[in-house]
């Protein structure tokens, strides 16, 4: 269970006036905590250990830049989704373009509102239903390796990935997508 009274107000004051202690002793303190929220929203242990450090690193490099001592949990829960976010967006990313395409500017913008879509859908699904969203569909990892990794039956692995599939589709339904100017009731009201 987390320390109700973590971080302690004085020791991140000390902290961003450059008290190297107080740095240390405040990225000591704030380990467990950040490790914990990374393995609850990262799709795989490695991802969360990897995100975990990362907000380490940047609490101990730039909490001088903090301005609101009382925001440093959220400040660090915030780096950790953003770097579990990246890190799913980063399978996507890697698919060249082909050689022939040139996209518009309008069609990145797209791409990316429609990115941004998915991953704020899949960072809403529950914790179990996304590490096998994200390890199946996204990491491209096979049935029985993800229920393995995860304690699983295939069974159980199967309609934890269809719960979340339909999660993320009822998600992006209910989300408005940019209207496109195409009516499907053209030829309504027309005469043969």
């Amino acid at each position: 269970m987390a320390d109700a009274s973590w971080p302690d107000e004085e020791l991140v004051v000390a902290a961003q006036r450059g008290d190297v202690g107080s740095v240390t002793e405040l990225v000591a303190g704030a380990h467990p905590n950040v490790r914990r929220f990374a393995r609850a929203l990262c799709a795989t242990p490695e991802d969360a250990e990897d995100a975990a450090q990362e907000a380490l690193i940047i609490l101990y490099r730039k909490i001088g830049m903090l301005r609101a001592s009382g925001a440093l949990a959220s400040w660090l829960f915030r780096i950790v989704r953003n770097e579990c976010l990246r890190r799913a967006r980063g399978m996507w990313s890697d698919a060249p373009l082909p050689d022939t395409a040139v996209a518009s500017a309008e069609d990145v913008a797209l791409q990316r509102i429609e990115a941004g879509r998915v991953a704020a859908a899949i960072a809403a699904l529950p914790d179990d239903q996304r590490r096998v969203l994200i390890m199946r569909d996204v990491q491209g990892y096979g049935g029985r390796a993800v229920a393995d990794a995860l304690g699983l039956s295939t069974a159980a692995m199967k309609s934890r990935l269809h719960r979340a599939r339909t999660a993320v589709q009822r998600s992006l339904r209910a989300t408005p997508e940019p209207a496109s100017g195409d009516s499907h009731d053209d030829d309504q009201g027309r005469r043969p």
